[in-house]
This record gives C-alpha cells, sequence and structure tokens, in this order.
C-alpha cells in the first residue's frame, strides 16, 4: 500500500462516460485506443516513483546500491520491479482462470514487507537476496492459497490495525528518507553528510512535489512526485552531480533471469513474509471494496475479492522466482480511477505492456539509478509522510474509547520501542530478534491478539 497527494482529473466524470460508451462503470467498457492510451500513461505515472523505491533502498541495505563500486544488481531489481509490475497487474485486468479480478487494479512493489527485508540484508550483498526470493516465493503461494479465506479472516484486522499497520511502515521507513535526503548511509560520519547542497536537493523535490500537488491539474497533479523529482534531477544536472557512465555500460535489451540472485532458506525470512502478506491481502481487499463500491456503484463479488488476492500472491511469487519483489494494489491508482470515472480494465492492462516494456530495457534502469541518493530522499520523504496521512485517515474510522486507545497505545509503543533500542532484546535467538526488531510485525501481531482477547466496552462506557 502507498499514497499520495489528492490530484485531479483530465477527464471529467461526464467525459469518461462518453468515451468509454456510457459504461464508465463497467470494467469491460473500452474508450478506443487514442484514449486510452494517455489514460494507461497516467496511471504508470501516479505509480511509477513508489513502485521502483523499494528496489532502490534494499539495494542500498545490502550494500549494492547508491555509493558501491558496481550498482548492476540496483539496475535489475529496478527493472524487475516494473517487469513484474507490469506482469501482476496483467492478472489482475485479464486474469487467469481464478487468478485476478478483473478490475482496473494496478500492482506494483509493497513497501509493506521492506521493514523486514532492509535488516535481513543489512550489509550482507548480493548473496542475501536470495534469502528474500526464497521467502518471497513461499509467502506468495500462502497469499494465494489464503485468497480463498478471504471472507473469513477480514474480522480480525478493523482499521484499529490495519490503521496502526500502515503507520508502523510509515514510521519504520523515515529514518531512511532523512538518511537519503542528507547523503545516503556512505557519506555518514563525513563532513559531506548533511551538506547544504544534500539538502538542497532534497528541498528542490519536496517544494515542487507541494506545488504540482496542490496547484496542477490532472496527469501533473496525479505524478506530482514524479515531477518533483524531475526537477530535482535537473538541479543535480547543474550541479555536476549526475554520472551517466551506468546508462553507457548497460544494455539495450534483457529478459528476466530465473534465480537471478540464488535461493537461500532462512526461517526467520519466510515468517516474516508469511505474516506481512496476510496483512497485505486484507489492503487489496480494501482496494477491491473501494474501486467496485466508489467506482461501479456495487459491492465487490467474491470471486473478485478472491481473485484480487490470488494474482497479488501469484505476482509476487512469480517475481521472486527472478530477482524481484512482493507486490500489491497501490490505492493511488484506485483514487485515480474514481477522479477519472474511467472504470475500464483494459486502459490500465494498456499500462501494464508499458511497464513489462521498460522492465525489459537495461538503460531505462540505468537511467533511473542515476538519481543522486539526496534527490530521492526528497521524493520519498513526501511519500512517506503521505503513507502517514492515509493511516491517520483510517485511524478516523475508529471509536477511540479507553479499550482501543490502550490496543493502539500499547502495539505502537512496544512496536516502535523495540525497533529504535534493537540492543534491548540482543540476548534473543537472531530470528526472534530480527521479526520483533522490524516495528510491523511486533505492532500487527500485539494489535491482532490484544483486539481479539480484550472484551468490548459496553455501550455507554466508551
Amino acid at each position: 500500500m502507498t499514497a499520495t497527494p489528492p490530484h485531479l482529473s483530465i477527464v471529467s466524470p461526464a467525459d469518461a462516460d462518453s468515451a468509454a460508451g456510457f459504461s464508465s462503470r463497467d470494467p469491460n467498457a473500452f474508450p478506443g485506443i487514442m484514449a486510452a492510451i494517455p489514460l494507461g500513461l497516467q496511471h504508470v505515472l501516479a505509480m511509477f516513483v513508489s513502485n521502483i523505491t523499494p528496489a532502490i533502498i534494499v539495494a542500498a541495505a545490502a550494500g549494492i546500491g547508491y555509493g558501491s563500486p558496481d550498482t548492476s544488481a540496483m539496475v535489475y531489481m529496478i527493472q524487475m520491479a516494473m517487469f513484474f509490475a507490469g506482469v501482476a497487474t496483467l492478472l489482475q485486468t485479464v486474469s487467469f482462470g481464478p487468478v485476478g479480478a478483473r478490475l482496473p487494479l494496478v500492482q506494483g512493489t509493497s513497501f509493506s514487507y521492506v521493514p523486514i527485508m532492509v535488516p535481513l540484508v543489512a550489509g550482507k550483498g548480493p548473496g542475501a537476496l536470495g534469502m528474500i526470493a526464497a521467502a518471497a516465493f513461499v509467502a506468495g503461494l500462502l497469499h494465494a492459497v489464503l485468497s480463498q479465506f478471504v471472507g473469513r479472516i477480514r474480522f480480525a484486522l478493523p482499521p484499529l490495525v490495519t490503521g496502526l499497520v500502515v503507520l508502523m511502515i510509515a514510521l519504520s521507513l523515515m529514518k531512511v528518507a532523512v538518511q537519503y535526503a542528507a547523503g545516503g548511509v556512505p557519506l555518514e560520519g563525513t563532513p559531506a553528510y548533511g551538506s547544504g547542497i544534500s539538502w538542497l536537493m532534497a528541498g528542490c523535490v519536496v517544494i515542487v512535489t507541494m506545488g504540482f500537488a496542490l496547484f496542477a491539474r490532472g496527469v501533473w497533479s496525479s505524478a506530482a512526485v514524479l515531477f518533483g523529482l524531475i526537477a530535482g534531477y535537473v538541479l543535480a544536472l547543474a550541479l555536476g552531480r549526475v554520472d551517466f557512465a551506468a546508462v553507457h555500460q548497460a544494455g539495450w535489451f534483457t529478459v528476466p533471469q530465473p534465480l537471478h540472485f540464488g535461493w537461500a532458506w532462512s526461517w526467520t525470512a519466510v515468517l516474516g513474509f508469511c505474516l506481512t502478506g496476510f496483512v497485505s491481502s486484507i489492503e487489496t481487499i480494501g482496494d477491491v471494496d473501494a474501486i467496485c463500491e466508489g467506482n461501479a456503484g456495487r459491492p465487490a463479488s467474491k470471486r473478485e475479492l478472491q481473485g484480487a488476492v490470488a494474482a497479488d500472491g501469484l505476482g509476487s511469487a512469480l517475481a521472486a522466482l527472478f530477482g524481484g519483489m512482493p507486490n500489491t494494489t497501490f490505492s493511488q491508482n484506485v483514487g485515480l480511477v474514481a477522479i477519472t470515472g474511467v472504470m475500464s480494465r483494459h486502459v490500465v492492462t494498456i499500462g501494464a505492456l508499458f511497464l513489462v516494456a521498460c522492465g525489459l530495457l537495461p538503460k531505462v534502469g540505468a537511467a533511473i539509478a542515476t538519481i543522486p541518493i539526496e534527490v530521492l530522499g526528497g521524493g520519498v520523504i513526501v511519500m512517506f509522510g503521505m503513507v502517514a496521512s492515509a493511516a491517520v485517515a483510517m485511524l478516523a474510522q475508529v471509536a477511540w474509547s479507553q479499550r482501543n486507545m490502550l490496543v493502539f497505545g500499547i502495539s505502537l509503543s512496544l512496536g516502535l520501542g523495540l525497533q529504535l533500542e534493537p540492543t534491548a532484546l540482543q540476548h534473543l535467538p537472531e530470528t526472534a530478534r530480527i521479526l520483533l526488531t522490524s516495528g510491523i510485525l511486533p505492532a500487527a501481531t500485539l494489535a491482532v491478539v490484544l483486539n481479539l482477547l480484550l472484551p468490548r466496552e459496553r455501550k455507554g462506557q466508551e
């Protein structure tokens, strides 16, 4: 799940009805190729930065990203993020048997798993990504199996729990955002870390993003973070902070390579990914409900819910086999459907094909890798802040009784506290230590357990 600033539309609901043959609420409607291409690219622009950022963060944590002598592994991860976002989106829009909702749902790399992946690969090099591959594959298959039980598990994750989970994702990553804006981990402890030039580039991205989000219209607003990054990139070029060597060295075409980073078994990684996949499935259900009720004017069917979650899982498992990372539905694209009024799944299919094409071109990934880390830092400051804002919006649905405040407060305090002070668990086995200091898992688990076990307050006591 990700969140982006509110945005306006380039297509009014009335125009959308006309373009879609007076049936813009019908997922099977098609507005015509001339309208579908720009609408499909608009979906790509709205999710592009959020989709590639997890790969960049994990690569940096493993020591193969910014500041490393060889960034080819990061370039490959960026390619797979684009390629399998497209593949997983096609599973949703075109469907494959029971897999896929046949709805305009856009898939992308999930931030939910990042707080688990970062400590698993920290400083271990590309070899550690084999653990991610194995864990993501197993968790993806489990995720697909969970699709058959979506109706039975929703009760365990009300807005109190899901809002806390999304908030923990944001809080867990905000430190990364500031590190990037200051120059990245490789510069920590040096005079260059946190320099004025670094903050100038990051600040440029934040300011331009705010300007597009608040004052622009249509695609200019929906892709505000992307345009902010472009502005920061132009500034970095003017300052001589961009190196194109990797672009010159990259090839023109490649295909995904099976088990690119190998295969390594880790019970810590598998358990962490499986638990996170459970939460991710509920996020997908929320997106399906929103797109059906808000745009199609009807409740989501059981087949659509099961198909969407199954596509989440199968898409993640397929990505894992080729060195990609787990994916999920992107909420900002659900919002884009609501604003444009175009419910056509075929529009999103066109966007998915564009993502697949980009994933086959190494020079595209290499060009993205030339973005200075400070520029990316400005972008992720905005993104993680908006994820936190989305969590607050979810929590606004909660009736803040004393019971619910205790469930939320204790879960947040312990989850965030253990992440900030991991040495407090230094005597535990490595598996337990990594899972308990991830932030999201202890907070989510404790919130689910407390919410199920603590007695409900009687009416009049809230």
